[in-house]
Order: structure tokens, then sequence, then C-alpha cells
């Protein structure tokens, strides 16, 4: 997958790949129609961050998390 461009299917990609990698219990909370290509730098960095890593401590969790909810539209 080209993660390169901003599109709407790259978000909702990126978006899966992070509740699937962090275990998220409140996942059904995070859609990916909540975020935007506006945003698209950030949410590649996060996701870059969590796909780099195989543990997450609980605080790393909720800091990403946190994140997460700032790039909410």
């Amino acid at each position: 997958m080209d993660l390169t461009k901003p599109t709407q299917e790259n978000v909702e990609y990126m978006i899966e790949a992070i509740k699937t990698k962090l275990r998220m219990a409140s996942g059904a909370a995070m859609q990916a129609s909540h975020f935007n290509a506006d945003r698209y730098e950030d949410l590649k960095d996060i996701y870059d961050m969590v796909a780099s890593k195989d543990r997450f401590s609980i605080s790393e969790v909720e800091a990403l998390v946190s994140e997460l909810g700032k790039l909410r539209g």
C-alpha cells in the first residue's frame, strides 16, 4: 500500500492498523471516518511509530490515544 498519498483510503488503513496493533478496547469509538486527510502527516507519524514497535506500555497507549483524539476532525 502506498501511504505517501493523503487519501481517505490510506487514513482508514492506518487507523485500522493502529487499532489492531494497540489492541484497543475502545477501537469502535475511533473510526476512520472521524479523520480526514488534512492531518495526514500527523497521522502517518503516529502510524509509523506504532508500526515500528512490538510492545507498548499502558502510558504509551494512553499517550497515543490522546494524540489520535487531537487529530479527529
